[in-house]
């Protein structure tokens, strides 16, 4: 009985050895495609948490050893195509809402940027510079795909449909607010544009829109993706790590979409990573599909977009999406940007390099562009600003008791009981409020 269970056990570890052959050939075929040696079997390693080929000599892999993801465009400075077969081929019609919503968005900027320095609002950010990322990327995308948004997106909105007049009553926070003045001036949101409110804490809209397309992923026949933007200072939060590893493990049609501006607050993008910027930790970081362009280019967002969508839904994978452009706009008006870089090389972005002057050039080119047309859409432009903010900030606030409400469908008891407390209170002191200024 002894000799038969030793060659039983004999035959059962030579069963198991053969099957560990066959899995180590299995994962070195996989493998092939990425130029790894398939000769010998025991020259490549199985582990568990890596498959990579076994060598003799010890050797630090360096940063310098890597070549940076290159940078995708379609249009040089000058508004020409450099390679033809690039061309969305995009008829005249879409290119000239493109311009028009990047003018409009440029113009109420700097009406709303002078209006919070006239203390008229609290506070603003602009989005100059970073047009094209906006635009371009919501052109090639449907209203069905889902946005969470950090906060300098706006210009997604503007191609969205969302109105001058609701952007004016979000930064006054005034009863026609749909954020029902709970939420800091640009800090937007859409349930009707399928574009999620925005909050102030960086990055965590990351770990949620992973979430949400993870969700979209186990419906059947789905045929819509998330798209979340980012800055790469927000890229250096944990939530941000904790996203892209869900994403990329989970397999979420999401398209993770980096504005690297080149300064996060005050903190130039030298200061704020090491390596191949945030395109390089997509592919060897996380194992995920990355793309680069030009962020300046309305014409490569829109291209790279598309691709990253078609990628995403069809693969049920996601995407790194890096635009590089340069933040022409100080950070917030709680910013001074001159105190961290010259005034001289913002210029040369906010000219030859702007995203706008390079799709005016192209329009140009086409024979698409008019002067006057375009003085005139801007004037006009800038009179339905003025008289917005003159119409909005002479609304009411919404009423005070609201500030309890829209976080639970039921109100639990201690805040029914707050609710009921601060009413009290408001009551006995109502000469020290403002109540005139909310509604009743």
């Amino acid at each position: 009985m002894s000799f038969l269970r030793k060659s039983v056990q004999l035959l059962g570890a030579v069963g198991r050895n053969q099957q560990h052959l066959k899995a180590i050939r299995g994962a070195i075929s996989a493998a092939a495609p990425r130029g790894y040696s398939s000769e010998a079997s025991t020259d490549y390693a199985n582990f568990p948490g890596a498959k990579a080929p076994f060598v003799s000599k010890l050797k630090l892999n360096m940063p310098e050893d890597y070549a940076p993801i290159p940078i995708y465009r379609v249009m040089d400075r000058d508004g020409f195509i450099a390679d033809e077969s690039q061309d969305p081929q995009l008829g005249r019609e879409v290119v000239e809402k493109m311009f028009r919503d990047m003018v409009l968005l440029n113009t109420m900027d700097k009406i709303l940027y002078e209006s919070q320095r006239q203390g008229r609002i609290s506070f603003y950010m602009t989005n100059f510079g970073e047009e094209a990322s906006h635009i371009g990327s919501a052109a090639a995308l449907e209203m069905r795909d889902l946005i969470y948004a950090q906060y300098r997106e706006a210009g997604v909105l503007v191609w969205r449909g969302f109105r001058i007049d609701q952007f004016i009553d979000q930064c006054f926070g005034n009863q026609d607010d749909l954020g029902r003045g709970k939420q800091m001036p640009v800090h937007y949101g859409s349930k009707e544009l399928n574009f999620v409110t925005i909050s102030s804490p960086l990055s965590t809209q990351m770990p949620q829109a992973v979430g949400a397309a993870y969700a979209m992923k186990l419906r059947p026949d789905n045929d819509a993706c998330v798209v979340c933007y980012f800055g790469e200072g927000a890229a250096s939060e944990g939530d941000a790590h904790a996203a892209f590893n869900f994403a990329a493990t989970l397999g979420c049609p999401v398209i993770l979409f980096c504005r690297n501006n080149g300064f996060a607050i005050s903190t130039p993008s030298h200061e704020q990573y090491k390596g191949d910027g945030i395109a390089g930790r997509g592919p060897m970081g996380y194992g995920i599909a990355t793309i680069r362009v030009d962020g300046t280019d309305v014409f490569a967002v829109y291209n790279a977009m598309k691709a990253a969508k078609e990628y995403v839904l069809k693969e049920n994978k996601p995407v790194v999406f890096e635009a590089l452009a340069y933040r022409v706009s100080h950070h917030s008006t709680s910013d001074d940007s001159t105190a961290y870089r010259s005034a001289d090389e913002i210029e040369v972005w906010n000219s030859v390099e702007h995203p706008i002057s390079k799709l005016k050039r192209y329009m140009v080119h086409k024979g698409w562009f008019n002067e006057e047309e375009e003085s005139a859409f801007v004037k006009d432009v800038r009179k339905r600003v003025l008289k917005q903010i003159a119409v909005s900030e002479k609304k009411t606030k919404p009423n005070w008791s609201e500030m309890f409400e829209g976080v639970y469908a039921e109100m639990p008891q201690h805040l029914v009981e707050q609710q009921k407390e601060l009413q009290q209170h408001v009551e006995a002191h109502k000469e020290f409020y403002p109540l005139k200024n909310f509604k009743q």
